[in-house]
């Protein structure tokens, strides 16, 4: 399978999340096959200021062009800001969605360095649309469950989706979270992405229900933990 393909598998997932503080990528996880009920994956920090403070997120999917605005009342939320996931639950109403889920990576396996992955997200880049992203693993973190990879991930792709492709199949491995860069002489120099590994994400269309049952067990809204040291690292 040629890029292009994975590409092509990938993309009826894919959807722009925006908020009055920004703007990020996210993907569909899973949907209901009783109802309408979806969960999109994305990175904490893009919809973390929306959930604390009940403003209004607007998801935009991309193949169809869909939109829906989705208030307080009308989503469930769950995150797990040490690992900077979240969980978007909502109802599909008009949108035209696939009707397959992704494909997911086995839960508590993960890749080896030297695997080559790609991603998709929306960079905030002037005219720029969804974009692809390449690199192969350089290590695993057993500790923060996450992958570093050479490869960049600039503002507004976070969220998005990480895959890599097995023969005819591909599989979704994780989320984009942040970049990396290195500063060890003074100037930015290359660095490596952060992308979160899959494990969260395998119960999620067993533990809902309905939206009630999700806002039931939506995360506690606390204020957003500030951004990382610019030195250190920037999020995507």
């Amino acid at each position: 399978m040629e890029w292009y393909e994975a590409i092509d598998q990938v993309t009826p997932h894919v959807f722009r999340i925006s908020t009055p503080d920004g703007s990020g990528s996210g993907w569909l996880v899973s949907r209901s096959q009783v109802d309408d009920l979806c969960v999109l994956a994305t990175a904490a920090h893009v919809i973390d200021s929306a959930h604390y403070w009940e403003k209004p997120i607007r998801i935009t999917h991309h193949q169809s062009g869909g939109t829906l605005l989705l208030r307080a009342d009308q989503r469930a939320i769950i995150i797990d800001s040490a690992k900077d996931t979240a969980a978007l639950i909502f109802n599909s109403g008009e949108l035209h969605l696939p009707q397959n889920n992704p494909q997911l990576f086995q839960r508590d396996y993960h890749l080896k360095p030297g695997n080559e992955i790609g991603w998709l997200g929306y960079p905030a880049v002037q005219g720029a649309d969804l974009c692809f992203f390449q690199g192969h693993v350089s290590a695993y973190l057993d500790r923060e469950t996450s992958y570093l990879v050479d490869g960049v991930a600039i503002n507004g792709v976070s969220g998005g989706p990480a895959f890599a492709k097995w023969g005819d199949d591909v599989e979704m491995i994780g989320l984009v979270s942040a970049y990396i860069p290195n500063r060890a002489t003074g100037v930015v120099l290359p660095g490596v992405a952060l992308i979160r590994d899959i494990n969260q994400y395998h119960d999620y269309a067993d533990r809902v229900r309905n939206l009630d049952d999700a806002q039931a067990q939506q995360s506690t809204p606390s204020e957003p933990p500030p951004p990382p040291e610019t030195e250190t690292q920037t999020r995507g």
